[in-house]
């Protein structure tokens, strides 16, 4: 039975992928500082020992025992390349991280090491910091390192100078067929048998697991003469549609007769009237939604996509004509508002759908799970939920990750 430690554990989607993966174990403690994460984790994992404690004070005498594998995704914020003034390794957020790699050492001597780590973190862990967007979005489609993050070079040093293997990834979901373009850097470790460390390549980041699909490059940063770069091919995104629920999947509006424009979770015309055109807009038929931060609902650029529930009408012409008729002395804001803007039907995605997006509820079209169904405690409010979900993993890459990592682990027994 393999034993396994996850550390910011959020809301549990790091022990969802466990459990779904073919790893024979279960999640013995978690650790996590946030209560409402802590709550959530509980109501969904009443079976494993949960604790709401500052990862940087635990010690080495934390430790009474080696794990089989750490499973971590600390704190995104200091890599972020929505903050421009991310600090990397020198923001204190980053702080609870590099002081748990500090104690691996002492936790080798001990005997008390894991004997597998997996590390998940946003895109940017790799840079230090991603300060300059231009070369994030180049290097996120080329996979071309600019400069070494001084967090990712402490994590990868330090795991090969105690004889881990160390194998780094770049991946996003749309790879596994989810219409979510959620890039996210992994670092796999496994300890190996020897007295030499493994050899010092630091700049080799895969973007496909081996055996499982192609590299994937984000076709809105080649040119037309980048042949040097081939873009993937029917990789089998599937729609949008498929993750929404069942009762506002899409909506076509009979002829003559706009779309009801109530919705539980519509975009405030407040928010629309100021800021409309800023958002990411998809339709139930599209194959791509932008990475949904912990933001979401309350700002509007790189927070996440929003549904335009009527695919009837082009949203370009909509928001033209409604700019257009606004210049109009004396017009009427909320008048044009209802003619031009109500009719599209855009509201934000639920945190329902955000969930099955990232994997931790199945698609309604799927086939059934035997695996329990995910729940929030009654008194989380939407607000939360939005942020929690922001802050978890997707669920079916990091399952195909530990399934990789624990791929000759029956061998090896």
């Amino acid at each position: 039975m393999v034993v396994a430690l996850e550390f910011y554990s959020g809301i549990g989607g790091l022990h969802r992928a466990f459990s779904r993966s073919s790893v024979n174990g279960n999640v013995k403690t978690a650790y996590d500082w946030d209560q409402n994460a802590t709550k959530v984790y509980k109501a969904n994992h009443p079976e494993t020992n949960i604790q709401q404690v500052d990862i940087g004070s635990l010690t080495a005498d934390s430790f009474t025992f080696a794990a089989d594998v750490w499973l971590l995704s600390p704190a995104c914020q200091p890599y972020t390349v929505l903050n421009t003034n991310s600090k990397g390794a020198r923001d204190p957020r980053a702080q609870s991280f590099l002081s748990l790699l500090d104690l691996l050492p002492t936790l080798v001597e001990q005997g008390t090491n894991p004997t597998r780590l997996l590390v998940e973190n946003v895109a940017g862990f790799e840079v230090d910091p991603p300060n300059s967007l231009s070369m994030f979005t180049y290097y996120s489609a080329y996979g071309i390192l600019p400069k070494t993050s001084t967090t990712r070079e402490f994590l990868v040093s330090t795991l090969r100078s105690l004889s881990y293997e160390v194998t780094e990834f770049l991946l996003t979901p749309l790879q596994f067929g989810i219409p979510n373009s959620r890039l996210r850097y992994y670092c796999l470790a496994k300890l190996t048998i020897t007295t030499t460390p493994p050899p010092q390549d630091t700049d080799t980041i895969l973007r496909s697991i081996p055996g499982h699909g192609e590299d994937w490059i984000d076709p809105r940063f080649l040119q037309d003469d980048d042949n040097e770069f081939p873009v993937p091919q029917n990789i089998g995104v599937q729609p949008i549609r498929n993750y929404l629920d069942s009762e506002h999947s899409s909506f076509v509006a009979p002829e003559g007769h706009p779309p009801p424009t109530f919705h539980p979770h519509a975009v405030p015309d407040k928010v629309l009237l100021k800021w409309g055109r800023l958002f990411d807009i998809v339709l139930p038929s599209g194959c791509r939604t932008c990475c949904f931060t912990r933001g979401y609902t309350q700002l509007v650029e790189r927070a996440g996509s929003i549904l335009q529930t009527n695919e009837t009408l082009d949203t370009t012409t909509s928001f033209e004509q409604f700019l257009s008729q606004s210049q109009i002395p004396d017009s009427d804001p909320q008048s044009l508002l209802k003619q031009y803007i109500h009719p599209l039907g855009l509201r934000y995605f639920t945190p329902t759908e955000l969930l099955r997006l990232f994997a931790f509820s199945p698609a309604p079209q799927s086939s059934s799970s035997n695996e329990k169904e995910f729940v929030w405690p009654p008194d989380i409010s939407t607000k939360t939920k939005y942020r929690l979900i922001g802050n978890s993993v997707n669920v079916e890459v990091v399952t195909a990750l530990i399934n990789y990592l624990f791929r000759d682990y029956e061998e090896e027994k």
